[in-house]
């Protein structure tokens, strides 16, 4: 079993500005796509942004222009680079990660969320 580890969350205000990290540890993993999600209570879960390793990513309406997903392979992590934050971002934040260990796809991981509130 493999649970990416998240850090990066926090308390704010609206305005400023966050990085989400999301690092799945274990050899010989790649990560194949990565993707964002928020949920806050009483609502459902929503993607927030996604990639896969190439150069396609998906993000959004709500949070286009202003938040911006990436990866670091060296170190199999992904970030959540979130700008220009709002009460409405307010919400646990969880990335998932598709991974390969060696040429053998081993499934979908979630991280264990991380909360990020926006005063106003």
């Amino acid at each position: 079993q493999v649970q990416p580890v998240e850090s990066g969350g926090g308390a704010v205000q609206a305005g400023d500005s966050l990085t989400l990290s999301c690092a799945a540890s274990g050899s010989n993993l790649r990560i194949v796509t990565m993707g964002w999600y928020r949920q806050a209570p009483g609502k459902q879960r929503e993607l927030v942004a996604a990639s896969t390793s190439g150069s396609s990513t998906n993000n959004a309406d709500s949070v286009k222009g202003r938040f911006t997903i990436s990866r670091d392979n060296a170190k199999n992590t992904v970030y959540l680079q979130m700008n220009s934050l709002t009460p409405e971002d307010t919400a646990v934040y969880y990335c998932n990660l598709k991974l390969i260990m060696g040429q053998v796809p081993i499934g979908d991981y979630w991280g264990q969320g991380t909360q990020v509130t926006v005063s106003s």
